[in-house]
């Protein structure tokens, strides 16, 4: 089975200056060498560093002994599968994650977000394309200050860790829901589209959840709205989108 689109006849950035990567790891998790082999080749051509791991539990123990800003994952991978790790590395760390799998089925996409997934890239995928996800995954998670709050009535969104606080609980987002309220937040008052919150919070070639964003909405509203009945901040505009702010602007 193919693997990998237009895989020979692609350059490996030979010519580009190295060091693009800043100094930022990336733990690639795949069985499949001459896969893993390409995307390390990459890597290392984008200036990034990394560790290999080829089997799920090897990947959770590397993962416990070392710090990675990103984390490529497949998902058909031996003994525990890489929904399985994703969701043990969800319990301790809001890493970046990008899911690689041949499998093309929508509920497989929609596990992987709901478990907390960033991105989710479909065999066979050109080895450039990935490096141009995984770049603009890095520019929209850490190009934001670490100390970089943004307060709104009684929410507190967090930019650089990522996490949210409500009359100084902390409320628990997956990644997806962070991408969404981070997208409202910074647009409150205006009302977007659902093309324009798929494209504001995941890239405007974004492949994944166009067709399930109001349910991914709906939980982020149930977690931010005393009563998500009579919301008060993520409003429905009927025909039109929905507006962040409502009665709090």
């Amino acid at each position: 089975m193919e693997i990998w689109v237009d895989l020979m006849g692609e350059e490996t950035g030979n010519n580009r200056t190295r060091g693009e990567g800043m100094n930022r790891k990336v733990l690639v998790v795949e069985d499949q060498r001459e896969i893993s082999s390409i995307i390390i080749k990459y890597l290392e051509n984008e200036g990034y560093d990394y560790q290999l791991a080829e089997d799920g539990l090897s990947a959770l123990d590397t993962f416990s002994d070392d710090f990675f800003h990103l984390v490529l994952l497949d998902v058909m991978i031996p003994g525990i599968d890489g929904f399985q790790v994703l969701s043990e590395i969800r319990k301790v760390s809001n890493v970046p994650v990008i899911m690689l799998t041949a499998r093309e089925l929508e509920p497989d996409r929609i596990k992987g977000f709901d478990l907390g997934a960033d991105d989710y890239v479909i065999k066979p995928f050109s080895p450039k394309e990935l490096m141009r996800r995984i770049k603009s995954l890095f520019k929209r998670v850490y190009n934001e200050s670490s100390s970089q709050t943004i307060e709104f009535g009684d929410l507190k969104l967090n930019m650089g860790s990522m996490t949210l606080e409500k009359r100084g609980q902390t409320v628990e987002l997956t990644s997806v829901e962070f991408r969404l309220l981070k997208a409202f937040v910074e647009n409150r008052g205006i009302v977007l589209s659902r093309e324009q919150i798929i494209n504001l919070a995941f890239g405007i070639d974004y492949e994944g959840i166009d067709r399930n964003i109001d349910s991914y909405i709906r939980r982020l509203r149930a977690k931010l709205e005393d009563d998500p009945g009579k919301p008060k901040y993520l409003v429905t505009k009927y025909g039109a989108g929905y507006v962040f702010g409502g009665d709090q602007q």
